[in-house]
Formats: C-alpha cells, sequence, structure tokens
C-alpha cells in the first residue's frame, strides 16, 4: 500500500504583502500530477489546510477544486484541521462528502472514527486527531488530570480503543517535542504547546503536522513533512517534497519522499548593490524568485528596493550587513537597559532567540506573568 502524506498547505497565506495564491495553485496541480504517476491508495493532509480560520474565497475555491480532483480519481482522503483552521469550517459537509471518500475530521467531542482502507495485500486503520488543547480535553473528560498537551493528546488516544494487532495510522496535528520550527510557524510561549512523542507508541505511523520543515521525531514513522512551499526565508534551503509511506504486508512501512519544484523559489541573495546589479551576477538565475537581498554596502543606496526590484521584480525584503549595522547591533543591546521596563526587556530577549517579535496574544500573556511575579 501506498499512501501520501501532506499538510500545512496554508491556503491564501501572504508573505512580506505578497499573496501566494497562484504559487499554491501552481504546486497543488504539480502534486496532483504526481497523483497520476504514481497513484497512491489515499492521501493524509494534516492540518493547516488553511492559513487563516477565516479563509479567504479564492482559498476555499483552491482547496474545492483539489478535493474534486481527487475524488473524481476515486483516490481517499483523510484530513483534519490544524490550529489555524477553523475546526467547525472545516467540517462542515463532512458526513456528506464521506461518500466521495473524502473524509474530514469533525469537531473534537471525545470521539475519533476508525477508517479501514485497504488493497490486495494490506489493510490498515486510520485515526484522525485535529488540533487540541487542554482546555477541549479537560471539558470533555472532567473526571481526568488534563495539566498540559502530552496529557490532552494521552487521555485522546487512550479513548480511541487501538488494537495493537492492526496497522495503525494517526493523523495529527501538534509540536512534538524536538521538533525543529521555522520562522514562519506560531510559537506558544515557553513551549508550553509540546508534546512528548510517546504518546503516540500505539501507532505504527504518525502523520504529523504543524511543524514547516520535514522532519522525524525519535523513531522513523513519526514525521513531519513539512510545507509544499516555502513560507519564511528560515526555509530558504528546505527541499520541499511529499511523504510517501510503503506498508507491505507485515507492518514493515518504507518512508520516501517525492520532490516538488515551486513556481517560484524563496532565496537569499547578498553582495554590494553594483554587484547584485552587475549583468553577471544575475544573468541565467530564475530573477523572478522571491528574494531576500543582503547589501553590504556601508552606506544607504536611494531607493535601493525600488531600483533593484528593476531586475528582481518578486524582490521580498531588503536589509544590510555591513560594519555599521554590526556596531548599532552592539551599542544597542547594552544601552538604556536600567531605562526599560520588565516587558521591554523580555519582548527584546524573545525577539533575538525567535527572530520575529512577540505577537499581541503573547505580549499580553507575558505581562500577566511579568504582573503575577511582581505581586507575589
Amino acid at each position: 500500500m501506498k499512501l501520501f502524506h501532506l499538510s500545512d498547505l496554508h491556503l491564501g497565506k501572504r508573505l512580506n504583502e505578497f499573496s501566494l495564491i497562484e504559487d499554491q495553485r501552481y504546486i497543488l496541480k504539480e502534486i496532483l500530477t504526481i497523483i497520476n504517476k504514481e497513484k497512491p491508495d489515499g492521501i493524509l493532509i494534516a492540518g493547516d489546510v488553511y492559513d487563516r480560520s477565516v479563509p479567504s474565497e479564492d482559498a476555499m475555491k483552491l482547496w474545492d477544486e483539489f478535493l474534486i480532483s481527487l475524488a473524481e480519481k476515486k483516490i481517499p482522503v483523510y484530513a483534519i484541521s490544524g490550529n489555524h483552521d477553523s475546526a467547525i469550517r472545516f467540517s462542515d459537509h463532512s458526513k456528506l462528502v464521506d461518500s466521495a471518500g473524502i473524509h474530514l475530521s469533525p469537531v473534537y467531542d471525545g470521539k475519533v472514527e476508525k477508517f479501514i482502507l485497504s488493497d490486495k495485500k494490506v489493510s490498515v486503520s486510520i485515526y484522525m486527531l485535529p488540533f487540541i488543547k487542554p482546555a477541549v480535553i479537560r471539558s470533555i473528560f472532567p473526571g481526568e488530570e488534563i495539566n498540559d498537551y502530552t496529557d490532552a493528546c494521552r487521555e485522546a488516544i487512550r479513548h480511541m480503543n487501538i488494537d495493537k494487532s492492526e496497522t495503525n495510522i494517526l493523523i495529527a496535528h501538534q509540536f512534538v517535542t524536538g521538533a525543529q520550527r521555522c520562522e514562519s510557524e506560531e510559537v506558544v510561549v515557553g513551549g508550553l504547546d509540546n508534546v512528548d512523542s510517546s504518546v503516540f507508541d500505539d501507532f505504527d505511523y504518525v502523520a504529523l503536522g504543524h511543524i514547516h520543515g520535514k522532519q522525524k521525531i525519535k523513531r522513523e514513522c513519526v514525521r513531519y513533512c513539512g510545507t509544499p512551499l516555502k513560507y519564511s526565508f528560515s526555509e530558504k534551503d528546505h527541499k520541499k517534497s511529499i511523504t510517501v509511506i510503503n506498508i507491505d504486508d507485515n507492518k514493515k512501512i518504507d518512508i520516501d519522499e517525492i520532490l516538488l519544484t515551486p513556481m517560484h523559489d524563496l532565496r537569499e541573495i547578498r553582495g554590494s548593490y553594483m554587484e547584485l546589479t552587475s549583468k553577471a551576477f544575475y544573468e541565467g538565475t530564475a530573477t523572478d524568485d522571491y528574494i531576500h537581498a543582503i547589501l553590504t554596502d556601508e552606506n544607504d543606496v536611494i531607493d535601493a528596493m525600488g531600483k533593484l526590484r528593476v531586475i528582481y521584480p518578486n524582490l521580498m525584503k531588503l536589509s544590510y550587513d555591513n560594519a555599521r549595522m554590526s556596531m548599532q547591533r552592539q551599542i544597542t543591546d547594552i544601552e538604556n537597559v536600567e531605562n526599560k521596563t520588565p516587558i521591554e526587556l523580555f519582548e527584546e530577549f524573545y525577539e533575538k532567540l525567535n527572530n520575529m517579535p512577540m505577537s499581541s496574544e503573547q505580549k499580553k500573556f507575558a505581562l500577566e506573568c511579568i504582573e503575577t511575579v511582581w505581586e507575589a
């Protein structure tokens, strides 16, 4: 049996104010082309189909088109909602589309339906666990002690009544301890969303979503497949792919991947303004890629963004890396510490660790913690 593992499509995403909807349409068509060639027995989609809980019309149409294409090919789809999706909106008409082989996770209510997928040699049991939080599990199972995300996932899985003699697959969307994050992911302060991988021990394969870089966690068959496209410059060196799961009749699972080629790559270029605008530098390169240009000039170049976009029309980001900027960073690191509030210092500390500023929700949470400590 052959299964494809996908996740984190983030349909409707914008990056540095650039809409990626056409890039997403292109990559879904490439995925469909690969499906036509490889003929998998099923598609597992591990959450964050949309980039926002209220998706754009274009994003919804693109998802519908993709599902219709898969339904026409008679390929079963098993998809869950992630933390970016609205679980209610995602599961709309799920019972209706079940008959077409499109299985969408409902809002979690303490029960997880088991789906059986079989071919001539193998039968597998597929469980779909949408993104869950401890508060949700506490409300459903009030008699259980749920202290964190690990407890929440363990309790949800305990109620699935797994038959270990079967080949069991779980589709989940959580941050498993040990996974390497990217800048494009949401970060929970203090790693409070961590889930220990041991909660998945009863499953032969765990198709994870949430982390944007493909990777295994502790064992080969607990895996993030990563995003089909690069969604931050921290992913510039990633090779995006479809994760392929091959299962034979004795529970032996082999993992493979099929590389994906985007319409526009996401990459960095570095040098002086004169170097980056030299024909010898850019000739023969994909100048329409999404670009982060790092200028090494000591003095700012007037209207550098506008001038560089003549050559690199999809220039997304411009920054400087020179002696002057390095000195400014060093001075900023030590100045005015005594005049800054605790939350200002924590914001600076957070940004240095994560290479991104705190969200308003994270700032509010940190401020509440600081005030609690101050009152104690």
